[in-house]
């Protein structure tokens, strides 16, 4: 028998199925059979129960084997369209003989054509729309001709998405998502269409990604993640540059878990004031694995919001280590902590005895799943907490499905392997860095390098470099102290700059452009999102924009009043987080809700949706004044700042006159920045007058938090009158006369939170 480019069991004239030879149908049961043996095969889905239906299956295609594999687990034996180079191989050529297939190219209108017919004729099809093998977890480019062929084809579009869990016999899942038609809206142009179809068509398969993911704990994903990539492999190291492997985390996770045991409950909420060290990640690891919550203390947030943090969440213990007190100068907030159980994490090794050492290497490293608690992926999975800028931190309880929801979307979005290397300097206590910067890794296999601390700007550039790091997560302050420090190839590794936190300047972006040749891409998130939102790709890509909403999540826009373009978003999906822990309801969480139900999440930021989906945010809600009955961005306010003087830092707050009113009070690092300056730039920019600040005062730097945003909450509580007079570098420039209101003009990009 001989496999040629079409399988013989096709009929090149109708399109339909002509007799196939007994020794085709032998091979086929063969290898149909050998599938079922060397697999385990599960179907999950709203279309699981096609078996007697026409459809147009849309899978992506990261594994040369999912080809073979398709048209055996699918109802109906489909016909699979091929490109030519996957056929190259002699052995996978005599396989694929088993299944009905055509080589032929996705994006030729002879396809188009071909494939419509089979349609027509009652046969299946799968076609991958990315139109080649792509090992890579995001979903790539999809070419428009099989976005036409789900157009034009009178069949319902099924999408397909096939997963592998490594085990002695590997499971095979066939996630087949809801039947559908694939429509455009009103176009001008062919060539308009045909771009609008290809970008539906990848949105489906990007909610596909995300809509099959399984419900795990955290620790779970960990150890499906061990076994996928072997404990010998080398995921994790830190500042000591010591790498460890997969096993060394497992065990250390493990030892830590057992050792925790002994002073907390089940479902306890577990203060964690700790560094970006490989430790913290055990502890982290350790208290999931045995159903306990860790409590991510920010500790540079001071000693009352640590204390309040811990009242609000209901926290006992609190685990730490000496030495970090010690170098870090936290001994004040330990000591205000005094009243909780305070527990050192250098006393574990000492504290674990014979039988646990031998419970840990005779049991629970063969057996992990076995040795730990079994956590519901709905139960809450960490506590973060927000900065505090109304009255009190809130405590934002996030389940461990809404995390791994969350690295399902940004997954599906942009691509990332287990070649990639990511270094992440952003605090573990900020979303941000918990999720992106520490889970992501561990279960998707990514190489992390943890940094203690974002403020070494000329070490973080030289580990880059040393390392190969092709992932750089920062917010956009550090991000600009990096570039400065730089060296022009320290960055000659990196494949992607993610910002998020905060508002990327023009000015960053352009110094990563010229002097490293890297786009950053901006995210746009909230801590009670886990934390992304949505994130700029090189599929979507547009300057003062944050990207797409990401793949499972809806969201609504609530009218503002003197806001012309665009509303309040409210934000519902599976990455939405359980609910808050308040200072008024210490331990109870509070589920989040809005004016569009239980469920729904109001950000607070006033978002445009552009016409092709793209996100842009104007402002907070809270970061809008009324001055002179217009309504003004304090964002817009910043940005002609920046213009004005770009080298340099501005922030700016709202305070109340003595009179009642309301004026804009600017903080910069520019002893030359005055309100004539910033008159000027607004003219040239065509920027409303009431955009230009109304007082300017000089600072030698401004306060920012551990995350590396601007401290708000110190800048709104800055006595001017007292800071004039003790500090020699502080200038207060008095505006003139407010000048008469002018319409209120679109605002830049608001400054982002976590």
């Amino acid at each position: 028998m001989r496999a040629g480019s079409t399988n013989r069991d096709l009929d090149d004239r109708d399109g339909g199925m002509s007799a196939a030879p007994a020794s085709m149908t032998l091979w086929s049961a063969m290898v149909a059979l050998a599938v079922r043996l060397l697999f385990q095969v599960r179907r999950s889905g709203a279309a699981s129960d096609t078996a007697d239906a026409t459809l147009l299956y849309m899978a992506r295609h990261p594994r040369r084997i999912d080809s073979l594999l398709l048209p055996l687990l699918l109802p109906r034996r489909p016909v699979v369209i091929l490109p030519r180079e996957e056929l190259r191989s002699r052995w996978f050529r005599w396989l694929m003989a088993a299944v009905p297939h055509l080589v032929m190219d996705v994006n030729h209108p002879a396809t188009v054509r071909r494939v419509l017919k089979l349609l027509a004729a009652g046969r299946s099809v799968v076609l991958y729309p990315e139109g080649r093998v792509l090992a890579s977890s995001g979903v790539m480019k999809c070419y428009p001709g099989p976005a036409l062929i789900a157009l034009r084809c009178a069949v319902p579009v099924v999408p397909v998405h096939l997963s592998y869990a490594p085990t002695r016999r590997p499971r095979v899942r066939v996630h087949l998502g809801a039947r559908s038609v694939l429509r455009v809206g009103e176009v001008h142009s062919v060539r308009q269409r045909r771009l609008h179809a290809a970008r539906a068509l990848q949105h489906l398969l990007e909610e596909t990604c995300v809509e099959a993911r399984e419900s795990h704990s955290l620790f779970e994903a960990f150890l499906q993640a061990v076994q996928r990539e072997g404990r010998h492999t080398t995921i994790i190291e830190d500042m000591k540059e010591t790498p460890r492997t997969y096993g060394l985390v497992l065990r250390g996770s493990l030892a830590l878990g057992r050792w925790c045991m002994r002073f907390t409950a089940p479902g306890e909420n577990v203060g964690v004031l700790l560094p970006n060290l490989i430790p913290t990640v055990c502890l982290v690891l350790g208290l999931s694995a045995n159903g306990r919550v860790p409590a991510m203390l920010n500790y540079s947030a001071g000693t009352r919001s640590v204390r309040t943090a811990c009242t609000t969440a209901g926290v006992r213990t609190v685990i730490t280590s000496r030495a970090f007190v010690e170098q870090a100068r936290l001994t004040h907030v330990i000591a205000a902590l005094r009243h909780l159980r305070i527990v050192y994490l250098e006393d574990a090794p000492g504290q674990l005895r014979v039988r646990d050492k031998l419970w840990l290497l005779l049991f629970a490293m063969h057996m992990p799943r076995m040795a730990t608690a079994r956590v519901d992926a709905d139960a809450p999975a960490v506590i973060l907490f927000t900065s505090g800028s109304e009255a009190y931190p809130k405590g934002v309880a996030l389940s461990h499905d809404s995390i791994l929801a969350n690295i399902h979307q940004i997954g599906a979005v942009i691509d990332f392997t287990s070649r990639d290397r990511v270094l992440n300097a952003l605090p573990l206590y900020h979303s941000y860095g918990f999720t992106a910067g520490m889970m992501l890794c561990l279960v998707t296999g990514v190489k992390l390098f943890l940094y203690v601390s974002p403020l070494k700007y000329r070490a973080i550039p030289e580990i880059a470099y040393r390392r190969d790091i092709t992932y750089l997560f920062g917010t956009g302050t550090f991000l600009g102290y990096y570039a400065r420090h730089a060296h022009e190839l320290d960055f000659h590794s990196v494949r992607y700059v993610i910002s998020g936190g905060e508002k990327l300047g023009d000015d960053i972006a352009r110094l990563y452009l010229e002097k490293f040749g890297l786009r950053i891409f901006e995210g746009y998130g909230a801590t009670e999102c886990a934390p992304v939102i949505a994130l700029s790709t090189p599929g979507c890509h547009r300057v003062g924009t944050v990207g797409r909403l990401l793949p499972g999540m809806q969201m609504r826009l609530e009218k503002l009043d003197g806001v012309e373009h665009g509303g309040v978003l409210h934000l519902n999906g599976p990455n939405i987080m359980l609910g808050y822990y308040r200072h008024e309801m210490p331990g109870v969480i509070d589920p989040p809700r809005s004016q569009f139900g239980e469920g729904w999440y109001a950000t607070g930021d006033v978002v445009d949706v552009l016409e092709d989906g793209v996100l842009r945010v104007v402002g907070r809600v809270k970061r809008f004044a009324k001055i002179a009955g217009e309504m003004v961005s304090l964002d817009a306010v910043e940005a002609l700042a920046c213009r004005a003087s770009p080298m340099h830092r501005h922030a700016v707050v709202l305070r109340t006159e003595s009179t009642g009113g309301e004026t804009t009070v600017l903080f910069t690092t520019d002893p030359d920045l005055t309100r004539q300056t910033l008159t000027h730039a607004a003219r040239e920019a065509g920027v409303q007058d009431l955009a230009v600040a109304r007082k300017v005062v000089c600072m030698p730097d401004l306060p920012l938090l551990g995350s590396g945003k601007t401290d708000y909450v110190t800048l709104q509580s800055l006595d001017l009158t007292e800071a004039a007079a003790n500090e020699p570098v502080l200038s207060v420039v008095a505006p003139p006369d407010l000048p008469t209101p002018s319409r209120l003009k679109q605002s830049p990009p608001a400054a982002q939170r976590e």
